[in-house]
């Protein structure tokens, strides 16, 4: 009977999630969601572009990137941006896709009504190889030693 319980518990949770939606189905399949609310989750990348009360953010969820109009207090809570040094934040974004935005000139986006950070992003340091570091290496010795033979075969030619 407990077991039956929280089976049923977990569907009705289920249920009430919002289900989010890749980009590239947002895209693809334009028609059937312009002007439908929806839920997108991806890393916030690039940068806040504000325009007065408002600002855009894109978010990039790993099969395709888009434009997000939110208020800028919202776009405030998002501290990482991705780019070559940052993993961005990672948001869960609901809000009005638009296939063709009039407010906008025809592009498309998402017009947000809330926004959650999933998870935090984090600066990065890539580190160099072992190996990239030998290639160097033999590069350099190799530059170095076509350098001195072509100087000593230039030498000799004057002599």
């Amino acid at each position: 009977m407990m077991i039956a319980a929280v089976i049923s518990l977990c569907f009705i949770i289920s249920a009430n999630a919002e289900e989010t939606v890749s980009i590239n189905s947002l895209v693809d399949d334009a028609e059937t969601y312009d002007n439908q609310k929806v839920t997108v989750e991806g890393e916030a990348i690039g940068e806040v572009l504000e325009r007065g009360d408002y600002a855009w953010v894109n978010i990039n969820d790993g099969t395709n990137a888009i434009g997000i109009w939110m208020k800028t207090s919202d776009a405030e809570i998002i501290k990482y941006f991705g780019d070559y040094k940052h993993v961005g934040d990672t948001v869960r974004i609901t809000g009005v896709f638009s296939r063709n935005c009039t407010e906008h000139g025809g592009d498309v986006d998402i017009h947000s009504v809330a926004i959650e950070i999933v998870k935090t992003g984090r600066a990065v340091q890539d580190e160099i190889s072992d190996a990239k570091i030998v290639i160097a290496v033999v590069l350099l010795c190799t530059a170095a030693l076509i350098t001195l033979i072509y100087l000593k075969i230039t030498k000799n030619k004057k002599q």
